[in-house]
């Protein structure tokens, strides 16, 4: 099974992507961790996410879809995955679906995560990430709906797109989630 998590910033989508992990015993890939590894140790493409993940952009498609295929090259992605943060644009909802189809495989669903705009302020207030400060998580929410809510539009069509409730307790988020997978 192969499943991306999409939300905002605070929509829970590290949350869900523990738990689901550890449901389903799939790998979990966490992009912003990726990024963030790569940033401190300096490699050639986190030095290329760098400049937009302090100012609270997105980090150029090019370079997004260089991280995605060097980590689902991995032995352990070979047999599914569930990964949080990735696609943030229809471009590369899109350029994921191609890079799947060149290894032979398909996602089976997008989940988004839907929570309100006062929920995202309130959740990533209480976390103490860089990325999170105000002037930084206002350019992270705009982004958000100019572009990844039409990751929707793109997924919806598809039959591919499952939408949560995510503002209810994370056990009860992730219980509704299993749900609909089972069905």
């Amino acid at each position: 099974m192969r499943l991306v998590i999409l939300g905002g910033p605070g929509s829970g989508k590290g949350t869900q992507l523990r738990a689901l992990s550890q449901a389903l015993q799939l790998p979990s890939i966490a992009v912003g961790e990726i990024l963030r590894t790569a940033i401190v140790q300096n490699t050639l493409l986190g030095q290329k996410a760098q400049t937009a993940v302090l100012q609270g952009q997105l980090v150029p498609d090019e370079v997004m879809i260089q991280f995605m295929r060097l980590r689902l090259l991995q032995e352990d992605a070979k047999v599914g995955w569930i990964m949080e943060g990735y696609p943030r644009t229809a471009f590369q909802a899109e350029e994921l679906n191609f890079l799947l189809e060149s290894f032979q495989q398909r996602l089976d669903w997008a989940i988004y995560l839907e929570v309100d705009e006062a929920t995202m302020l309130e959740r990533s207030a209480a976390r103490s990430r860089a990325d999170d400060a105000p002037e930084i998580l206002q350019h992270r929410i705009k982004a958000f709906h100019e572009r990844t809510l039409p990751i929707l539009e793109y997924y919806a069509p598809r039959n591919r797109l499952l939408s949560i409730n995510a503002q209810a307790a994370p056990d009860q988020v992730t219980a509704e989630i299993l749900q609909k997978l089972e069905s």
